[in-house]
């Protein structure tokens, strides 16, 4: 199936994760737990070991990056980048927190990395391709810079209808702000359809080896503020700068949404979905 043709624009992207960056770092030590409901299945499905050479893709405020410095130990290596100085800070204060020596940092574009041929043993990116403009360059670097036999795993989200915050959250924002005028949220989904993912990096020259459904729903409580994370961090570019009331209407018309889904016993029903796909560098 070939990869999905739209394409988010760069600038815009900068701009989105510039806006970002304050909601990101304040909720990163937060989230920890969830974060590494991910980190960990991209993390094996890559095989990372001690002395690996690990580069991170749009690393943001630290995850996988951080998790993978600890697995590769003294003897490792993991680069943290990102396209966003504003989105490194938080990884900084986090890796400064954690006293890791193997953690480093660049700044970096995934479609033109500043590293030599065969600098890795492994690539990592978690929800990051799907913001590149040109995701297959971006594989096509990724396949550069890793050495033969090396390893890259990419996580992206699946279909909207299977991500209920995403889901729900953006129909409160869009019927209390009116439509997006970026159209932000089809880009976050450019890979979910099945085989969509796998054909961009087959294309950027990594031999696909797996590519699997990333499923982890759960039930909360109605009326408890579950969605706060994810609002205030995926929808700040949107967010930022509304008045006060605006967004407490945001806010009170998410509640009701969630309230609206609860079951006789009062719970949520919270559904993920996610894609991780596994290349192999021949």
């Amino acid at each position: 199936m070939p990869h999905s043709p739209a394409r988010p624009d760069r600038q815009t992207e900068r701009t989105r994760w510039t806006r970002s960056a304050d909601a990101w770092d304040r909720w990163a030590d937060r989230m920890a737990e969830p974060a590494d409901r991910m980190n960990q299945p991209l993390l094996r499905a890559v095989g990372l070991a001690p002395g690996h050479r690990l580069l991170d893709l749009a690393s943001g405020t630290g995850e996988p990056a951080l998790s993978a410095a600890a697995l590769v130990g003294a003897d490792g290596l993991v680069v943290a980048t990102d396209l966003v100085a504003s989105m490194l800070e938080g990884t900084r204060r986090r890796a400064a927190q954690r006293r890791t020596d193997a953690l480093h940092f660049s700044l970096a574009d995934m479609e033109h990395l500043p590293f030599a041929a065969a600098s890795f043993d492994r690539v990592t990116c978690r929800f990051g391709l799907m913001f590149a403009p040109d995701a297959v360059r971006a594989a096509a670097e990724v396949a550069r810079v890793l050495r033969p036999g090396g390893v890259a795993g990419f996580v992206v989200w699946g279909p909207a209808e299977e991500n209920t915050l995403f889901r729900e959250l953006a129909a409160a924002v869009d019927s209390v702000l009116g439509p997006d005028p970026e159209a932000g949220m089809p880009i976050l989904f450019r890979f979910a359809a099945e085989g969509s993912l796998a054909a961009a990096l087959a294309e950027g020259g990594l031999e696909v080896t797996d590519e699997q459904p990333l499923r982890l729903d759960h039930s909360v409580p109605a009326g408890r503020p579950f969605w706060a994370p994810t609002l205030d961090m995926g929808f700040a570019p949107r967010l930022t700068g509304e008045p006060a009331e605006r967004l407490a209407a945001v806010r009170e018309t998410a509640d009701q949404r969630f309230r609206d889904l609860a079951g006789p016993d009062g719970m949520v029903p919270v559904r993920l979905h996610a894609r991780l796909c596994i290349g192999r560098k021949a």
